[in-house]
């Protein structure tokens, strides 16, 4: 699976450079994205522009990965869908459960304000 990695000071903007979400890529995504959970950044924003379809297996790992983050206090945001994307997973129901916006730049303030939150509910480090 080819991605471009774009590292910056709160996350790590991946793209995928694939024609398809396909089923039998969904231990290459955990391998690709899980990993990024140990790191000093660990917030993912997932950029799907180039994506124009998504298999079932696919848009269901996403929904694990993006919970793996959130249960290690990272941030996962998927942005930049193509409307046929969008759409079959807004009729899928996968949608409902995935933390998506429409630019990137919509999933970095929602990368911010999680840092935020997670500060604030974790409190001041002594």
């Amino acid at each position: 699976m080819q991605v471009k990695i774009d590292t910056r000071e709160k996350f790590h903007a991946i793209t995928i450079l694939e024609p398809v979400l396909a089923a039998n890529m969904t231990e290459e995504l955990e391998k690709v994205l899980l990993p990024i959970i140990e790191l000093d950044v660990k917030n993912v924003v997932l950029i799907l522009k180039d994506i124009p379809e998504v298999e079932e297996a696919a848009a269901d790992s996403l929904v694990k990965i993006q919970q793996a983050f959130y249960d290690n206090s990272a941030s996962f945001v998927i942005c930049e869908l193509t409307p046929q994307v969008e759409k079959y997973l807004e009729d899928d129901g996968f949608l409902e459960l995935m933390n998506v916006t429409p630019t990137e730049s919509e999933a970095w303030d929602i990368v911010q304000l999680e840092e935020v939150e997670r500060e604030l509910l974790n409190g001041p480090d002594l």
